[in-house]
């Protein structure tokens, strides 16, 4: 049975194998082999921006619609450092739309100053993840996620356990605000909640992905002007059997299965990488999106793989070790240098904007 995504690696493998082939002969097959393709640039009913290319509409939780009010709401909330102990810190502190909403750092800090357990992953196109977190099982919902930073406290992340009646009295005192969250949920008599907090910044998170990159306009837009040959060559090395890369990142956001309306049950993809794991933190970290991989170091989910090239040596290195076993890749200079300039390829545009 085929690994879940191989089909269309394997469609795509095909159609992409000579790199002078005809942007608009890919973009027609593609379209036929990913049947989701076609919801590229419509926007759902609710949905506060067009889908991206190529994916198919996010599943939503029943009790928290889209709407552009509420993602709008979420945006603000995304960056007020009112949600937090100290009120110097916010999401946008851990998830910064510079850095493609991550820190840059190996283990983030969390607003009392102790370092977290892991590294902060991209939330770009965190709607279509199955789960979130690093770990196995991880939570089912951007809803349920949320609650780790607000509230933990071994380590503190945003620090709310117990404050938040403070935070919603400061929320609440300010009118522009507390006008928005009338807007975003209208049909509640008293809508400044942790509860709203929590649908309208989960609401945000899920409007973000544009697959605006190099990879899709090529695979979409006939626009050749990204991919250089070297960029090209390593597609083709990607999608080869001899990697193996989508045994793993398969799919649009290449981090295996997507859950989407039409596959509301779809399981997350948990694998050994063969890197830093202990005994006690568990074998099996979830496989994460490669989209925008070449600005979100450093790699690994401790953080402890600095560069791309690092990340491509470990795996050319392969672990015997580990199961199921990584085999030694013995790639060459060049074909090190043509994988990353695939993974650089897949840089969406500046992210900044998406902070409104």
């Amino acid at each position: 049975m085929m690994r879940a995504g191989a089909s269309f690696a394997l469609a795509l493998r095909s159609l992409l194998r000579r790199p002078l082939l005809a942007a608009a002969v890919v973009v027609a097959s593609v379209a036929a082999v990913a049947a989701n393709a076609a919801a590229s640039s419509r926007v759902e009913p609710g949905f506060s921006r067009p889908l991206p290319p190529g994916f198919a509409a996010p599943f939503v939780p029943a009790d928290n619609p889209m709407s552009a009010a509420r993602a709008a709401l979420g945006a603000q909330l995304f960056a007020d450092r009112r949600l937090s102990v100290t009120g110097d810190y916010a999401c946008i502190s851990c998830h910064d739309p510079a850095r493609a909403f991550t820190d840059g750092q190996a283990q983030s800090v969390g607003a009392l100053g102790q370092r977290l357990h892991r590294n902060a992953p991209s939330i770009l196109y965190s709607a279509w993840n199955p789960s979130l977190g690093w770990d196995a099982p991880g939570n089912p919902s951007l809803e349920t996620q949320m609650r780790i930073p607000m509230f933990a406290t071994t380590p503190v992340e945003l620090g709310l356990t117990g404050i938040e009646p403070q935070v919603l009295e400061r929320l609440q005192a300010d009118e522009a605000l507390r006008l928005r969250f009338i807007e975003a949920f209208p049909d509640e008599p008293q809508p400044v909640t942790m509860g709203n907090v929590i649908k309208a910044i989960a609401t945000y998170e899920r409007s973000l992905g544009e697959a605006s990159s190099a990879f899709d306009r090529y695979l979409f837009a006939a626009d050749r002007s990204g991919m250089s040959k070297a960029a090209l060559r390593g597609l083709d090395l990607f999608f080869s059997p001899r990697l193996g890369c989508t045994n793993c990142h398969s799919g649009m956001a290449f981090s295996g299965p997507l859950r989407s309306v039409e596959q509301a049950g779809v399981g997350n993809l948990y694998a050994n990488n063969g890197h830093g794991m202990q005994a006690s933190e568990g074998a099996l970290a979830r496989v994460p999106s490669l989209r925008n991989v070449a600005v979100t170091a450093p790699y690994m989910r401790d953080g402890a793989l600095p560069t791309l090239a690092a990340v491509i040596d470990h795996y050319d290195r392969g672990r015997p070790d580990v199961l199921p076993p990584l085999p030694a890749l013995h790639l060459s200079r060049r074909e090190k240098a043509d994988l990353e300039a695939f993974l650089e390829s897949l840089t969406d545009r500046p992210w900044e904007h998406l902070l409104r």
